[in-house]
């Protein structure tokens, strides 16, 4: 199985994109050094410095899709479950939009760049393009400038090949899943620990009173909603996880008031859940989340009632 498609990108021809994602309370924008009209290539394996890459189960016969990449930086990978907004304002980027809109069935790629050293030249930037994540468009906002993009993440995939750079990255995915276990009764009795603690989690969430410039999250109840639910998507299946998966990415969201460690520990919890292999280890690690999100909430509930009195 090879590691991953690998992009490369001429250093002199590379220039900064931009765009600009709701999170929710503020728009950010994050640059990449990505030309789409720059020359790309694509490496299927045979470099021994990527062995050390952790390699993920792919359905078996899997069928491909053809869809829109849209690229990140490593600090914003998408988990199946998340949600996001997006405010796409390049041309390039309402292209994208508009060929997921309307050839698409509203699906596209969200994945990061890895920069990865394959040669010690220079003359050229390499990227790993890793954690990707078949998206749904949920929905769309016309605004002034852009637009405004409501996508959710759906399932891990896996870019084998890039097929089209210019005005947008094209490639071909695969679907990447869990290793399905011969005994499902400890993936079910773990299944309802973890969705007992995410509504302790969030009924405690609840209480608490977020400052008026911070609004309070309930994403965990969102996605939660959203997993135990069949996704009703018009593409193959093979693309979409079980409900046990589904659920085991519904812990990695922020809680209300998280502090700057606290979301960069979070970003490498969901790094981590996206190269984990099986579902019952994810429950484990999303359990020891919740189980740790709750003492922090109760603390502020604790000092909170201490302020009112």
């Amino acid at each position: 199985m090879s590691s991953g498609a690998i992009l490369s990108l001429s250093t002199s021809a590379a220039v900064s994109s931009r765009i600009r994602f709701h999170n929710p309370k503020f728009y950010t924008r994050i640059q990449y050094p990505l030309s789409y009209s720059s020359f790309f290539q694509v490496n299927f394996g045979g470099n021994n410095r990527l062995s050390s890459i952790r390699r993920l189960h792919l359905s078996p016969n899997a069928t491909s899709l053809e869809l829109p990449l849209l690229p990140f930086n490593m600090g914003e990978v998408l988990v199946p479950s998340e949600s996001k907004v997006l405010h796409l304002y390049e041309a390039r980027y309402l292209a994208l939009l508009e060929e997921s809109l309307l050839r698409r069935k509203k699906i596209f790629v969200h994945f990061v760049l890895d920069p990865i050293l394959i040669s010690s030249s220079g003359t050229e930037a390499s990227f790993a393009a890793r954690h990707g994540c078949l998206v749904f468009i949920e929905n769309v906002e016309r605004l002034d400038v852009g637009a405004s993009v409501s996508i959710r993440g759906i399932g891990r995939v896996k870019i084998v090949k890039f097929l089209q750079s210019n005005p947008y990255l094209i490639g071909e995915i695969v679907p990447v899943k869990d290793w399905v276990p011969d005994d499902a009764s400890k993936i079910d009795s773990k299944l309802m620990s973890v969705k007992e603690a995410l509504y302790s989690l969030n009924s405690l969430e609840i209480k608490l009173k977020a400052p008026k410039e911070a609004l309070l999250q309930t994403r965990i109840a969102n996605s939660l909603t959203w997993a135990e639910k069949e996704p009703s998507l018009e593409c193959d299946k093979a693309f979409i996880p079980s409900l046990a998966e589904r659920i085991s990415f519904t812990a990695l969201q922020p809680i209300s008031g998280s502090t700057q460690s606290e979301m960069f520990k979070l970003q490498q919890l969901k790094l981590r859940a996206m190269d984990v292999k099986e579902t019952l280890q994810r429950l484990d690690d999303s359990l020891e989340l919740v189980k740790e999100n709750i003492s922090i909430v109760a603390a502020k509930l604790a000092i909170q009632s201490l302020d009112v009195q």
